[in-house]
């Protein structure tokens, strides 16, 4: 429960940590239309009360309206589909931060 929204609260005050802020930015996600931004802020809040935790998505290589896309077609799931969506998520997530870090 404690992952960033995509584009949410923890972006705008700057909260994010470099890896996050590094992904979303390079994502589109900080150059945000205000209609963008409004669907963002909307399909959070319905994400999170239908599933009780937060959208993760490996955002490389997703743009804007891909994103937008994505979390519009995931908010149809089930918990347990999404859930586990969720988890093979996280686990491209690390594996990209693996690669930044072993590339180094």
């Amino acid at each position: 429960r404690a992952h960033p929204e995509l584009a949410g609260k923890a972006a705008i005050r700057a909260e994010l940590t470099p890896d996050s802020t590094r992904e979303q930015a390079g994502a589109g996600l900080a150059a945000c239309s205000a209609s963008e931004f409004a669907q963002l802020t909307e399909l959070n809040a319905r994400y999170n009360t239908k599933f009780g935790f937060p959208f993760i998505l490996a955002v490389k290589g997703y743009d804007r309206a891909g994103i937008i896309a994505e979390f519009a077609r995931r908010i149809e799931h089930d918990r347990a589909t999404e859930f586990a969506e969720c988890l093979q998520q996280i686990a491209k997530i690390t594996r990209f931060r693996l690669d930044v870090l072993l590339a180094d």
